[in-house]
This record gives C-alpha cells, sequence and structure tokens, in this order.
C-alpha cells in the first residue's frame, strides 16, 4: 500500500486502503461456501437496497464488490486486482477513473455495476460500439447471472438478453480465451436470445452504445402511446472510453429527423457551379476555424448562373443555405478523411477513433451537399423533429461514472461542463514501455520512407508493429510505402472495419505489421503473440521487444497520441513507441505559426535526415494545445445555447409525456381546461398592458374574442369516455409536436441570426436567450390557439369509422382484386370507389 500512498496522498489512500482491506477481510468466507450459499447472499443483499437508500449501499460496498470479486473468480478465472477494485470505488463514487490501457477496466467496472444495479432500478453501461456492448453482455453477464441479475445489450435495430441457457458447454469453456478477440461476437452473438427493446431497458445492467440510448430518449419523446416508451429510468450510467464519448462526440448532436424532398435538385445545381469556383477569388477558406466564406465575385458568378438580380434577397434564403452547404462540401470536407463513398452511399467517418459512423447523417443539408459533390443518390434533406446533445443526454442521470486510459489532459473540461473529476489508478505492475523522442523530417515524403525504414528493421528481428495514422488517406499511403518496401503487412480502416477483430487479434504476433486508424486504439487488447494466445510465440515477441508503436502523424488531441502508444506496454509487458513528424503535417502547417514556416523556408538539408530542434518539438506541443483549447471553447460554445435549447426541451417533454398519460388514463379533460383557461388568462393580461387610447380598436375585438372564448369554453362536456379522451390526449400531442418542430427550425434560425449580430457589439448568447424566451412562450400561445380551433371537431369525430378504417385497410385482398381499377367499385362491397376505400 505504500506505492497508492504516494500515488494518491493520505486523505483518498486511507479511504480507499481502509475499502480495499474490508473487501479483503470478507474473501477467505466466501471463498469457503458453495454456489447456491453465494446466491443466497447476493438475494440478501438486494433485499436490503431495494429502495436505492445511499447510506445502505455505501455500507454493503465491501461485501458486494468481495462477491464480485469471487464470482469473476470461478465464472471468469479471473480475480480483480486491488488497483480494479479501486477503479470500481472511483466510478461507484461518480468519477472518472483513468486507468492505462490492459489493465481491466471491464472487470473493474462490474463492481460498481453489481452494487447499483442491486437497488433494482436499472444501470447502463455505455460502450463505443455494437461489438463491445455484445461482448460485454456476455463476458461480464456470466458475473451478474450468477449473482441473480438480469442483462441484456441495445444494438443497432436489435436488443438481446443474456440467457447461458442457449450457450454449450463447450463454447462457455472457451469464452475465456476469445474475450478479448473482436471477431469473435460471430460466434457468440448467437447465444444472445433477441428481446424487444422495452424488455432491455427492464434488465438490471443494459450494455448498450451512447447512440443508442440517446435515439431511445429522443424516440420515447415522440411516442404517441405510453406504452410505446422503452426506457424507464436514468438512475446510474457507467461510460467506457469517457473522454471519447464525452469530448471527440459532444459536437455532434443526436438528431431524428424526416425528410424534405424539395431539396436535391438545388444541391446538384450548386454542386456544379462550385465546382467551377477558384479559391482566394470566389472564396476564402479559415483552415483552424474551419469557415469558408463567398467573396463578390463568387456571389456574381451564382447570380449570373441562376438568372437572379440579388442572391441575398428574403425570397432567395434558402439558395443562400444550399450555396453555404455546397461550398462547405467542396472546401472543407474531404473524401476518406472526413466521410468514403461505399457502394453509392456517403458514409461519415468519426475523425477520432477512424469507424465509419453507419446510418449518421451529416446535419443542416451538409450530407446532400456531400452526395451531390460525389455524384451519389442525394437522399431528401430533413426537417428535425427531435434533437439533443451527448452532454445533456448524460445530464439526465442521477450518477454517472467514467473509465479511460487518457483523461488528465481533458481534466478540466470533465470538471467544468459534467462535475467529473478524474482520479489516476496507479497500473497492477509497473510500466516498462520505452517512449523515445520523436523523428522530424522536412517533407511528408521524407518522413514516410523513414517510417518505412524503420517498420523494416523492426519487422526483420520478429518485432511486431503497429503503424497508427490519423485518416483513411494517410493510411493508404503508408501502406503503399510499406508495398514498395516489400514489407508484408495488414491495412485497417473504416473502409474494412468488418475484420478489425480479425485484424487486431493478430496484431502482436511474431513479425506482424499493422497499419491502422484510430479505430486501433479503442476497446481491445492486443495479445502479444496473437490470439489465440500462444505462451512460445509471446516469449518470442518479449524477446524482440514487445509491440512498437509508431505514430505518423500528431492528432489534434494528445489523448489521442496517448491511447495509440497504450496500445503497447499492456500489464507489464515490454514495447515502444516513437512519433514520426513533418513539417508539412496538417497540425503544423496550419497551427504551427509563422516561424515554423520560416523554418521549412531556410532548411535545405537532405529529407532523410531528422531535425533536431526543440524549437519544432515546442511548435507540436503548443499546436496541440492551441487545437484542444479551441475545440474545448467550440463545445462551452455549443453547450451554452444548448443548455437554453435542453431547458425548453425538458419542459415540452415532461408537458408532452403528461398529455399522453392523462389521455390514456382518460383524464385528460382538467389539463384541456387548464391550457385553456391559460390562453384567456393570457389574452386578458395582454389587453391590460396595451394603452387605451391608441388601441381603442384592437381592445374592442379583443374583448369580444375573450367573450366568444367564454362562451366557447361551457361547451366542453364534462366528461369523457375513456376511448375519446386517450383520442383527445393523442390530438393533444400531435399539436405539440408539430409545434415544436417549427420551433426547433426557429431556433436554428435564430442562432444564425444571433451569431451575426457579434459583429454589431451584441452578446449572441444573451440575445439567443431572451429570444428563444419569446419562441417558446408564442409556441405556448400557438398551442392554445390550435387547440381552440380543433377541439370542438376532435369531440364530434366518429372514432368507430376511424377504427374501421384502419381494420379493413390490414384486410388483404382477395386474387380477384389484383387488377382492379381506381375507378372501379372496392372488391369489399363498400359502395365507395377503389381509391376512396382500400386503394386510398
Amino acid at each position: 500500500m505504500n506505492f497508492f500512498s504516494r500515488l494518491f496522498g493520505g486523505g483518498a489512500l486511507r479511504r480507499f486502503e481502509h475499502i480495499v482491506s474490508e473487501i479483503g477481510a470478507h474473501e477467505p468466507r466466501l471463498q469457503e461456501l458453495s454456489d447456491e450459499e453465494l446466491k443466497t447472499e447476493s438475494a440478501e443483499l438486494r433485499s436490503r437496497v431495494q429502495d436505492g437508500d445511499k447510506e445502505i449501499l455505501e455500507s454493503i460496498l465491501p461485501q458486494a464488490f468481495a462477491l464480485v470479486r469471487e464470482v469473476s473468480r470461478r465464472t471468469l478465472g479471473q480475480r480483480h486486482f486491488d488497483v480494479q477494485l479501486i477503479g470500481g470505488i472511483v466510478l461507484h463514487t461518480g468519477k472518472i477513473a483513468e486507468m492505462l490501457t490492459g489493465e481491466g477496466k471491464t472487470l473493474a467496472a462490474t463492481g460498481p455495476i453489481y452494487l447499483n444495479a442491486l437497488t433494482g432500478k436499472g444501470v447502463h453501461v455505455v460502450t463505443v460500439n455494437d461489438y463491445l456492448a455484445r461482448r460485454d453482455a456476455i463476458w461480464m453477464g456470466q458475473i451478474y447471472h450468477f449473482l441473480g441479475l438480469s442483462v441484456s445489450c441495445i444494438v443497432h435495430d436489435a436488443a438481446f438478453l443474456y440467457d447461458p441457457s442457449f450457450i454449450p458447454e463447450e463454447v462457455s469453456k472457451s469464452l475465456d480465451e476469445e474475450r478479448d478477440t473482436m471477431g469473435s461476437f460471430r460466434v457468440l452473438e448467437q447465444f444472445l436470445r433477441p428481446i424487444t427493446r422495452k424488455e432491455a431497458y427492464q434488465a438490471d445492467v443494459t450494455y448498450g452504445t451512447n447512440h443508442e440510448f440517446g435515439f431511445d430518449y429522443l424516440r420515447d419523446n415522440l411516442a404517441v402511446r405510453a406504452e410505446e416508451r422503452v426506457q424507464r429510468s436514468y438512475h446510474y450510467a457507467i461510460i467506457d472510453e469517457v473522454d471519447s464519448i464525452l469530448i471527440d462526440e459532444a459536437r455532434t448532436p443526436l438528431i431524428i429527423a424526416a425528410p424534405d424532398a424539395q431539396s436535391s435538385e438545388y444541391y446538384k445545381t450548386f454542386a456544379k457551379i462550385v465546382d467551377h469556383f477558384t479559391p482566394e477569388e470566389d472564396y476564402l477558406v479559415d483552415e483552424k476555424l474551419r469557415v469558408v466564406n463567398i467573396t463578390d465575385a463568387g456571389i456574381e458568378k451564382v447570380e449570373h448562373a441562376l438568372g437572379l438580380k440579388n442572391l441575398f434577397d428574403s425570397e432567395h434564403t434558402r439558395l443562400v443555405h444550399f450555396l453555404q452547404e455546397s461550398l462547405k462540401a467542396k472546401t472543407l470536407f474531404e473524401r476518406d478523411k472526413h466521410y468514403i463513398v461505399r457502394s453509392g452511399e456517403v458514409v461519415i467517418v468519426d475523425e477520432f477513433t477512424g469507424r465509419t459512423l453507419q446510418g449518421r447523417r451529416y446535419s443542416g443539408g451538409l450530407h446532400q451537399a456531400i452526395e451531390a459533390k460525389e455524384g451519389v443518390l442525394i437522399k431528401d434533406e430533413n426537417r428535425t423533429h427531435a434533437q439533443i446533445t451527448i452532454q445533456n443526454y448524460f445530464r439526465l442521470y442521477g450518477k454517472i461514472g467514467g473509465m479511460t486510459g487518457t483523461a488528465q489532459t481533458s481534466a478540466e473540461e470533465f470538471h467544468k461542463v459534467y462535475d467529473l473529476d478524474v482520479v489516476s489508478i496507479p497500473p497492477n505492475k509497473p510500466m516498462v514501455r520505452k517512449d523515445a523522442s520523436d523523428a522530424i523530417y522536412r517533407t511528408k515524403d521524407g518522413k514516410y520512407k523513414a517510417v518505412a525504414a524503420a517498420v523494416r528493421e523492426r519487422h526483420e528481428k520478429g518485432q511486431p508493429v503497429l503503424i497508427g495514422t490519423t485518416s483513411i488517406s494517410n493510411n493508404e499511403v503508408i501502406s503503399s510505402y510499406l508495398a514498395q518496401a516489400g514489407i508484408r503487412h495488414e491495412v485497417l480502416n473504416a473502409k474494412n472495419n468488418e475484420r478489425e477483430g480479425e485484424i487486431i487479434a493478430q496484431a502482436g504476433r511474431l513479425g506482424g505489421v499493422t497499419v491502422a486508424t484510430n479505430m486501433a486504439g479503442r476497446g481491445v487488447d492486443i495479445v502479444l503473440g496473437g490470439n489465440p494466445p500462444d505462451p512460445e510465440a509471446a516469449r518470442k515477441v518479449r524477446d524482440a521487444g514487445g509491440l512498437h508503436v509508431i505514430g505518423t502523424e500528431r492528432h489534434e488531441a494528445r489523448r489521442i497520441d496517448n491511447q495509440l502508444r497504450g496500445r503497447s506496454g499492456r500489464q507489464g509487458d515490454p514495447g515502444s513507441t516513437q512519433f514520426f513528424l513533418s513539417l508539412e503535417d496538417e497540425l503544423l502547417r496550419i497551427f504551427g505559426g509563422d516561424r515554423i514556416k520560416r523554418l521549412m523556408e531556410s532548411i535545405h538539408f537532405p529529407e532523410n535526415v531528422p531535425i533536431e530542434s526543440k524549437m519544432v518539438t515546442r511548435a507540436v506541443n503548443q499546436s496541440q494545445q492551441k487545437v484542444e483549447g479551441m475545440n474545448f471553447d467550440i463545445r462551452r460554445h455549443l453547450l451554452d445555447f444548448d443548455d437554453v435549447l435542453n431547458k425548453q426541451r425538458t419542459a415540452l417533454y415532461r408537458r408532452r409525456t403528461e398529455l399522453l398519460k392523462s389521455g390514456e388514463r382518460g383524464e385528460i379533460l382538467p389539463v384541456l381546461r387548464e391550457t385553456l383557461e391559460g390562453y384567456i388568462t393570457t389574452l386578458e393580461e395582454r389587453v391590460q398592458a396595451l394603452p387605451r387610447e391608441e388601441n381603442k380598436e384592437q381592445i374592442g375585438k379583443t374583448r369580444e374574442l375573450i367573450e366568444k372564448l367564454k362562451t366557447q369554453f361551457k361547451e366542453i362536456p364534462d366528461t369523457l369516455d375513456p376511448k375519446r379522451a386517450h383520442f383527445v390526449g393523442q390530438h393533444m400531442t400531435r399539436l405539440l409536436d408539430s409545434l415544436w418542430m417549427e420551433h426547433l427550425e426557429s431556433l436554428e434560425s435564430l442562432r444564425d441570426s444571433v451569431n451575426i449580430r457579434a459583429y454589431g457589439q451584441h452578446e449572441p448568447i444573451v440575445e439567443y436567450r431572451r429570444e428563444a424566451r419569446d419562441l417558446y412562450r408564442q409556441l405556448d400561445l400557438h398551442f392554445a390557439e390550435l387547440l381552440w380551433s380543433t377541439i370542438f371537431q376532435v369531440f364530434s369525430i366518429d372514432l368507430e369509422s376511424i377504427q374501421n378504417r384502419p381494420t379493413q385497410r390490414k384486410t388483404p385482398p382477395p386474387p380477384q382484386a389484383k387488377n382492379i381499377g381506381r375507378n372501379d367499385p372496392c372488391w369489399c362491397g363498400s359502395g365507395k370507389k377503389y381509391k376512396k376505400c382500400h386503394g386510398k
């Protein structure tokens, strides 16, 4: 424990020491118990904490963690190290546990997951991809199932329950060997039992990606029946690779949208126009801020091409939008870096992980502009129905904890944005990896040749090499240099990520060479000697120096570089790392400043000789810090704006849920009356606030309206039958949904507008808050107005005929109806024309 003392300091240490000692004190007794006795002990713990009392949870933590440790030893053959227990304690207290790659974060999380799941409120475990959700539901599910908890996972378009009865004994025995092999999920997934999404959320422990959890939240708040909602509570979440999810993905909101069919042709037109634009003459690009602006000359070309006198007339607002998105697509988004084209479809590439984001689309028309640029089928532009940022989704939870190998460089952001503190957990075995200083070259060509030479040297002595790149295009360039040097290698990027498990599983084999984008840095350990483990091959790899990692470019976030380094030297294994850079690298070219530019122009020594300059090394670090600071500011700026929307979204969703539930309970009339009375009161207050003399005519009309509304109000029935009440609740919900969709568009336009006002010395966020509040008040008024104008028709609708229509449509047509004409009598005998009956 002296090591912990040096690492944590007195106060934290004494607490950790004390708890770990208590956990250890339970171990001898638990080892003597039978499997059934352990299960009984777990059931007794569960009965004690069903009310979720925090003090009871704290008091049983040592016993709960000791149970998990013993069951893990019996089911997985793995006993938690003390540092893994400490990581679990940190997670339970709602903090981020920074644990080095290979230190067993997944196992460390089992203690707090089990403890918090005992409350019966459900624990969500958030992973970075579907494979890990499935893998961990099976791998860790063995522990939870043994202890009487149910375990599920949600993935894209599916949900599964971990059910050991589905798993043959011989497969179960091999799980421990296969757990680190990403490709093994093809074998394992057949032993997960398909269930509904709602059932998955009823489980004690639910694994899934942040996207699945977030989109289910949005879909729940678009459901037209309460029973269609799938999530139940936001009790406790543990987020794996927390920096990737809460920081790297924080700029991209989760959006549910519906198609708007009118825009496709416009994007084709503008793609052709901007394709003939000349840089500097027709547009200006700021690569640091990732902004592009059209010049007067560019505007004239657009107006000439479209036959317009003034592009910026109010009637051409949408054309300006199409132009701006098309220009961004041309200048700021590169194929094989920001996206790939696969099977005639534009697929986004996550710039931080290198993985494809299948099904995700850029918002605001940008995706359609890229589709037009690439000449593929343009899908209809979407209108937003619901959206939320990753930050605000996770703020719904009562408590969150996070795990990652790299958090300290972003500790300030975690604390300021999420109120999450970072605690660094020591490794179980001392780190022996050797990190060499950067090798910096004058040109990219010189750098790539040096990389190939370094790889050859390591490869020939049998040392496995992992080469990390920041984009698909760089990935392929490196591959071509290795091919020219005659070095056999595997390539891993978003174009072939279906082989990710197979490639990563073998990246540590003797003499192996793997070129990978940043996807290699997350979620899966590289086992020395290859996978399945081979002790003799592993020994030879260790003797050769372990895994050698080469970075070919600095990423804009230091965390990503550290993730790449962390692939080597896991659990005390030998290993080494080095970054190869050039003065032409994007980070230095854009952010290196004038001194780097002057250095590039002044030096003339051979490109195959590395530059030894402290000034360049300093410039690299300063460039990364600049970008990190800039991105932090961007995320804070986005969050400031989204906080305004978040308050409105929370209020509206609460109101929407109450409407649905009131309708289904048959208690919609009090809600309806309250809404309409509020509208009358608002009108009366407005009239009283008007100056009398100047507004006599308007006041007179509004007195008349109020009296009419009061008369109508008396016509509202005293009771409604359950079906009618349900129908009224759904009607009110749909009205609210349509207004919310328009409100989201208004807020988007307002945001663009207030950002422009910054040039007039106005504070954008202050203007946005004030005007967004006014817009929300207008939404309230419009809702009441629409309700007044439609509610009495809703009271008189024949619900039985509505019910009959869907029933009729479900009836399959007989064979003789196959060639029926639209104006022929319908085959069902209703007497109506087919086009107005079953053909409607």
